[in-house]
């Protein structure tokens, strides 16, 4: 372990708690009050994970996170958004814009801290293995971690990457949502099945016309044809 953790958020107070039992938990922190510092950062060097608040004082969490996911330096960021929004528009935004988990304030720093350690492990588990070809113009490069679509990288976070995997592995099978929420999350409580809508949604925007393939059975789940 000993991963670096980014925390952006416009109170000390927070980003102090959150550091202090991420440093007890092992990772490394460095924390920002506003976003621009955060980007600042971020042309030196990439933390392994960032906390990130959707109200600062000087951009808006929403447009950070569009903004990471855009860039191909960052798009694969781990991002967990930290917030005292609460409702599911903010939490279906966040997860449409690539964010990977959310957490809303108040909230528990056992469960932040395990969140963090769910987040980092799925990034750590993916091994490398060999390019995958379903159709002509859909091609899954492994060992990259890179999805093509007529050639061209259509940078899809790791999420993404491994939902479309696990469809991959299987064409024509029909994925319950269940089934899909075990593969990616295992036994973590934290996830809800309306997830993997959201991720199915923007991954079939990302392929473009190749998103066709991703079929929805109503009332069972989601298949690769």
């Amino acid at each position: 372990m000993n991963e670096l953790i980014a925390i952006v958020d416009d109170e000390p107070d927070i980003l102090e708690l959150v550091s202090i039992h991420l440093t007890k938990a092992n990772y490394r922190t460095v924390k920002f009050l506003q976003a621009n510092r955060l980007f600042n950062h971020l042309d030196t060097q990439i933390p392994d994970l960032l906390i990130l608040d959707l109200m600062l004082p000087d951009m808006d969490g929403i447009e950070v996170c569009k903004l990471l996911k855009q860039d191909a330096k960052t798009a694969h960021l781990p991002i967990i958004m930290l917030t005292a929004k609460g409702d599911e528009f903010d939490r279906v935004l966040g997860l449409e814009l690539g964010a990977d988990d959310y957490i809303t304030k108040p909230f528990s720093v056992r469960e932040l801290v395990a969140r963090v350690k769910a987040v980092l492990r799925r990034y750590q588990s993916v091994e490398p293995e060999n390019i995958i070809k379903l159709h002509e113009d859909l091609v899954l490069d492994m060992q990259r971690h890179a999805v093509f679509v007529d050639n061209q990288d259509i940078g899809l976070t790791l999420t993404e990457f491994n939902l479309l995997k696990v469809l991959i592995s299987r064409p024509g099978w029909v994925f319950s949502r269940e089934q899909l929420l075990s593969s990616l999350w295992g036994d973590e409580k934290f996830v809800i099945p309306r997830t993997i809508d959201v991720h199915i949604k923007h991954l079939r925007v990302k392929l473009g016309k190749a998103g066709c393939y991703i079929k929805n059975i109503r009332g069972v789940g989601y298949k690769l044809e």
